[in-house]
Order: C-alpha cells, then structure tokens, then sequence
C-alpha cells in the first residue's frame, strides 16, 4: 500500500503527511491507575488512598478514584480509551461535533450498533482475492440520516486501525465538513474541476487512522463533475491508499448522483429510514443500480 505522504495525482491536490500519526509507544501497557493518576495530577497519598479503598472493597481502581472524588466517570473512560488505544473523543471536541456517537461515546449502545454493522459490512465487501473497493452510501431520500450513518460508520472503521478516509460526494447538501468541524473551503469540487489544491484531506482531530475530503465549493453542476473520467479515477487511486473508503453521496430524490457515485465506487448500501422510506423508493434507488458493475453489500433500517 502506499504511503500518504505521497502525493495524489497532480490534478487530485496533495494528501495530508501521516508520518507522525503513530500512537505513542507504550501506552497501552500502562495501567488505568497510573494513566488516571498522570490525568487528575494525584499525589502519591492521594494513589495509596485509592489502592487502599480498592482492596478493603474489591473494586476497581477507577471504581475507587471516582468513589473517593479523585476522578469521574468520564476520566475512567478516558482512560481505558488510552489503555486500549481506542479514540475517545475530549468534552471539547464532544461539543464540536455532538453528531460523532461512536467517538464521543465509544463504549454505548449506539456504538455497538456500528461496530455490528461494520462487522457485517467488512465480511462481505473485503474477500480474499478481491480488488479493494471503496463504498458508497445510498438513500431515497433527504433527512435519511446518511450523513450521520457514515460518519459514525467511519469512525469505527478507523477504532480497527486501519487508515480510513471518508470522500463527502454529496455535491448538492454536503454535511461531512460540519459533522466534524473541518475547513471546507477546499474539496472534492476543487478536484473534479481540475483545480490543484493543497491538503484537501484532513485528518480528524485526536485520531490517528480517519481522514475526510470535503466536498468544498457547491457546484452548479454536479452530475457532470460525478460523471467525469476524473471521479473514478480517483476512486480507484483512493482505494489503493488508504485500508477503508466510505463516500456519502447525494439522496436519490436528487437525480443519478448516488447511482453514479455507486458505479464508480464498486460497492453500495443501502440506507433506509423506518416508517419513513417508501418501497417504491427504495425499489427505484436498487433499480438505478442495475446493469452497473456495482456489488450492493445490504440495506440498514436506520431508527429515528
């Protein structure tokens, strides 16, 4: 796979340097107490107290900190994310971008719920043998939760530790950008019109593996950009250099973008809202990938 500090193509601008992104060495091995002592600044007496309160009850050090009110809950997770190098998202960030579920709250029950279906997607799109894909998210209509589902769908992609980079190709309503509070001056527009911008990937802020391309500037003419030679191209350049791939795309109630986008990506799901989508809908969206070599992984019922 190739390095990103490489760069694209000279029309795709230049990604962004990861040669620093490495987690630092050791962490994982160190205990919650000492990571939670080093956070809240605990004295020696102040650890002693807590290793005592531990013992006389059996419990956790975390368990212990928090009890005696050397430490909250929010430290303890904090600091099993550390133990485990698993992104978890500070109180600042969480307010930046509250839509983020799966890296404000790892460890909740709407994470699980992406972690199951990430499972379920990486078992059927990425087979032994098979070309790299990337792969696009598709819904009839507005208000679907799309741009949600993906985002959250690529952070956890990124808790494996594979690079993942999430492509914003809704070139009508683009959200990627405001979800996780990136620039967006600058973007997959910028591309597609054969402008040569610098870093139009970004990485996201206190994670090491995901990365984003805005979509920039709202073209007036999206289908004819989708459908440029240039935009599969790039695709397929992605995909080779980065471990996951996720596009969000235009509503289909919008026109051909979403299939389009689907064909180029070689991959497709399928997003539904419950008593919300119509069959017809859904039936016409399925429909306008027929014919194209694009393999639908499945369908999600998103409740909300």
């Amino acid at each position: 796979m190739s390095d990103l500090k490489e760069p694209l193509s000279p029309a795709y601008g230049k990604s962004v340097d990861t040669s620093n992104t490495k987690p630092a060495a050791g962490i994982h091995d160190r205990s919650i107490g000492a990571i939670i002592a080093e956070t809240r600044n605990l004295s020696a007496d102040q650890v002693e107290r807590v290793l005592q309160y531990q013992r006389e009850r059996g419990i956790r050090f975390g368990e212990a900190a928090v009890a005696l009110g050397y430490a909250n809950a929010e430290d303890v997770l904090e600091a099993l994310s550390k133990q485990f190098h698993y992104p978890y998202a500070p109180n600042e960030r969480k307010s930046r971008s509250p839509e983020l579920v799966a890296l404000n709250q790892p460890f909740s029950s709407q994470a699980e719920v992406f972690r199951g279906i990430r499972s379920q997607i990486t078992m059927r799109l990425y087979r032994e043998g098979e070309p790299r894909r990337a792969l696009a998210i598709i819904s009839p209509d507005t208000l679907d939760g799309k741009s949600y589902f993906t985002a959250n769908l690529a952070v956890t992609l990124a808790q494996l530790g594979g690079r993942t980079l999430l492509v914003d190709a809704d070139l009508r309503r683009p959200r990627q950008h405001e979800i996780f509070d990136i620039n967006n001056q600058a973007g997959l527009s910028s591309i597609l019109s054969g402008r040569s911008e610098p870093r139009v990937i970004q990485q996201v802020e206190g994670m090491t593996s995901l990365f984003v391309l805005p979509v920039g500037a709202v073209p007036p003419n999206p289908v004819e950009l989708l459908e440029r030679p240039a935009f599969g191209m790039l695709m397929r350049e992605l995909a080779g250099k980065f471990d996951h791939v996720l596009v969000d795309t235009s509503a289909g109630q919008y026109g051909a973008d979403a299939a389009i986008v689907a064909s180029r990506c070689g991959a497709a799901l399928v997003l539904a809202r419950q008593n919300q989508s119509r069959v017809s809908a859904l039936q016409d969206l399925t429909d306008s990938l027929d014919g194209l070599t694009t393999t639908l992984v499945g369908t999600v019922m998103n409740q909300y």
